[in-house]
């Protein structure tokens, strides 16, 4: 495990088993496919790229919800891939997810008190009603909810204030890290930005870690310290989030950084518009897995893989052969 890290990702992979190829065996899906990083106590890090990159099968395999395939996770000194179910039972109160939607994930039979008072229950942190009831309030009062919310179901709040109580309900454990997987997408905008400043919030408060999974690249850039870039199972850019949003390297980052709307009234557009579709898990292309669709490809994308690595002084890593081509281009 890297030193100062509480999480540590290294070499992870999860596959699945597609469809059956004729009379052969099955096709593999490479959802996840060799993927390192880490994250450092009170330190949040964004894991974005577009829609069936990886990124939500990434953070429900380091939360142990899917066994990887390879690689190992490692959480403040625990390999949670090598635990047994009890094992990975006692120390789950120390790492929590937020999901997309929260009318999946908060039951609508139970009241909001009980929802919040789950994970007190199930890892023994509290006792006797007037405790558990105080600690519920005081939840509450974190997320910014009135207290008389806890007599109330789910059913009755708005998107933004059910997402509230999911936070709440993430926060009754302590953990160290929380697991955002879209927590934000399914918001309206004013939404997200007052769920976002609360997290950002809480975070420094609690000087807890983040994983925020996102492909709103809006949000990630007011939120986040660094930044990963997903595209088809694999990082191809990691860094600070001022450097990869500044002066993004792969073709792929810049793609992404240029679909942000900027508000600039009669500006000119930079947007780089990416031609065809992502490739298929199933079958990703040979060398280079972005070559298929990048602007700037030749000869040696096509056929030798790019590892992820260090470039320049800046902290950054890479996964491209194009280090020396212009960061305008």
């Amino acid at each position: 495990m890297k030193q100062g890290a509480l999480l540590d990702v290294i070499s992870l992979k999860k596959h699945f088993q597609g469809p059956r190829k004729g009379f052969g065996g099955r096709a593999v899906v490479r959802a996840v496919d060799d993927v390192s990083f880490s994250i450092a106590r009170g330190e949040t890090l964004s894991i974005v790229g577009e829609s069936g990159c990886g990124k939500s099968t990434l953070g429900r395999t380091v939360l142990g919800l899917m066994a990887p395939t390879e690689g190992a996770v490692w959480f403040d000194g625990w390999r949670l891939d090598g635990l047994a179910r009890q094992q990975l039972r006692k120390i789950r109160r120390h790492f929590q997810v937020v999901f997309q939607d929260p009318m999946s994930s908060l039951s609508p039979r139970m009241r909001v008190k009980d929802i919040i008072a789950e994970p007190l229950h199930n890892f023994g942190l509290a006792s006797g009603k007037g405790n558990i009831e105080g600690r519920v309030a005081e939840l509450l009062d974190m997320v910014s909810l009135p207290r008389d919310a806890m007599g109330r179901f789910a059913h009755e709040f708005s998107g933004g204030q059910r997402q509230r109580i999911s936070i709440a309900r993430a926060l009754a454990s302590n953990p160290s890290l929380i697991v955002c997987d879209e927590a934000v997408s399914a918001l309206d905008v004013s939404v997200k930005a007052q769920i976002v400043n609360l997290l950002s919030s809480l975070q420094k408060k609690l000087n807890m870690s983040l994983l925020f999974i996102s492909h709103d690249l809006a949000i990630v850039e007011h939120l986040t310290h660094r930044v990963a870039v997903m595209y088809l199972g694999v990082i191809v850019e990691i860094g600070d989030r001022e450097l990869i949003f500044s002066r993004p390297k792969h073709p792929y980052t810049r793609a992404l950084i240029s679909s942000v709307p900027v508000a600039t009234p009669g500006g000119k557009s930079n947007r780089i518009v990416l031609t065809g579709d992502v490739p298929s898990p199933i079958n990703p292309p040979a060398g280079c897995r972005f070559h298929t669709r990048c602007p700037v490809v030749f000869d040696r994308c096509k056929v030798e893989e790019p590892k992820l690595r260090s470039v320049g002084s800046d902290r950054r890593m890479v996964a491209c052969h194009l280090e020396g081509v212009s960061e305008n281009q």
